[in-house]
């Protein structure tokens, strides 16, 4: 496949893979992308999976023809993409290998060797010139692992940009991007919004036409419209107003409740109305559509003085992933001492700038006229249904949140405070070389 006429794609599909990353269902597979960057010199930018050494090889020897590459860029240091470096130098033992400074630490924990006599260590703003392309590099720490770089090519503007862009699936697979684009982001990204801003403030100076990723499809039209989802997600802004119902039900009561909403909420005119059963449904759709859509209600029981265990997870996974501005609404169910929406709203403390609702529905085993007119006047609340200011929401307090910047590398965590045992996610120090700002 060529990219342009100098890029060619050397990558491959995966439909052995179940679970990317031992966790997030992939019916459609996976692709592994690798390019090769024909000049004066030749670059092989990133490696596969281990599963696909041969296939890869084959490629590379086929695409080059006869010629042997110059370099090989790594800008992502996971195995998916850095498994077959050892196999490349040895296939192409005069080529040099480049990296971040990291990463090349992170080729000696791996392959037990950072390739001393053939490494060329690259920072921000570095460049290497391959003839008439010209390779500048780009630091992206966090995005998603501290080593990572994404690399510029002024002659052809194409941003080849590491897991950034990314999507689950494999390239011989026709689906719509954005699902699988949101679900791969939120569930393995999601966390690192703030660095993810900082990447898309860097390109931002840059002209590109093209979009080269490590997974998914290569991006060439419509760019704005992949860059505007990106910095919807990483800015943690509503994407697209609706409402998520999730819920998880024991003996049915729960779930009776929730579709009774979800018809009261579309007889009130609130046409996007998701219903997700936390027990059934793949649970990273799940935290994909809670960041996708403005509003969220959390529906379970109360089980064993605590929540239920699918419930429990999704909250858990929210707030890892910096769940925010966003409007949330309970609905308990307990046959003696109903705690599922205080220890719901409890997990939800971290979230920052959540508005609850005031109306909250309590069910006693199964419901009842009381309950049901709770259900009634959620419906009301959640669609702006308003009689006398009763829809007038309430704030959720939010933390104080104090900045610390780790002297060595610049690094800013935010927290209410910094725990005594916290290291430095980029270059690991202790908690003591960082201050407050």
């Amino acid at each position: 496949m060529n990219i342009t006429n100098d890029i060619k794609y050397i990558g491959v599909n995966d439909h052995k893979v179940d679970l990317f990353e031992g966790q997030y269902v992939v019916p459609n597979g996976m692709a592994y992308n690798s390019y090769a960057i024909m000049d004066e010199k030749i670059a092989i930018m990133d490696t596969v999976d281990a599963g696909f050494t041969a296939e890869w090889l084959a490629n590379i020897e086929n695409t080059l023809a006869g010629r042997k590459p110059d370099y090989l860029i790594i800008q992502h240091m996971e195995p998916d993409h850095s498994a077959n470096i050892v196999n490349f130098v040895n296939a192409y033992p005069e080529a040099k290998v480049v990296s971040s400074a990291k990463a090349f630490v992170m080729m000696k924990n791996f392959f037990g060797t950072d390739f001393a006599e053939k490494q060329i260590v690259v920072g921000e703003g570095d460049t290497l010139s391959l003839g008439k392309h010209t390779l500048t590099f780009v630091t992206a720490p966090m995005v998603h692992w501290p080593e990572v770089i994404v690399t510029y090519d002024s002659a052809d503007k194409v941003l080849f940009s590491a897991d950034g862009f990314g999507k689950f699936g494999a390239l011989d697979v026709e689906e719509e991007w954005a699902d699988e684009a949101r679900r791969y982001y939120i569930g393995i990204v999601g966390k690192y919004g703030a660095q993810v801003q900082a990447l898309l403030k860097k390109a931002a100076t840059l002209d590109i036409q093209t979009i080269c990723p490590l997974h998914g499809p290569v991006l060439t039209e419509n760019l704005g419209y992949y860059i505007d989802l990106y910095d919807k997600w990483s800015g943690y802004k509503v994407e697209e107003d609706g409402i998520m119902i999730a819920y998880t039900s024991v003996y049915g009561n729960t779930k009776k409740a929730v579709m009774k909403l979800a018809e009261a909420l579309k007889a009130n005119g609130c046409e996007k109305v998701i219903v997700t059963d936390l027990a059934r449904e793949d649970m990273a759709k799940a935290v994909g559509d809670a960041f996708r859509y403005s509003k969220l209600v959390l529906a379970t029981t109360t089980y064993n003085g605590d929540i239920f265990p699918f419930m429990r997870e999704f909250i858990d996974h929210l707030v890892e992933r910096n769940y925010q501005n966003r409007t949330v609404a309970f609905i308990e169910n307990g046959s003696w001492a109903p705690l599922a929406a205080k220890i719901m709203k409890g997990k939800l403390e971290k979230s920052k700038n959540l508005t609850y609702v005031n109306t909250s529905v309590k069910i006693l085993s199964a419901l009842n006229e009381e309950s049901e007119a709770q259900v009634k006047a959620l419906a009301n609340e959640l669609c702006d249904v308003c009689n006398d200011g009763a829809c007038e929401a309430e704030e959720a307090p939010a933390p104080a949140m104090k900045k610390f910047v780790c002297k060595v590398c610049g690094y800013v965590h935010e927290a209410e405070a910094l725990p005594a045992d916290f290291r430095c996610p980029l270059c690991g120090v202790p908690a003591k070389a960082f201050i407050e700002k």
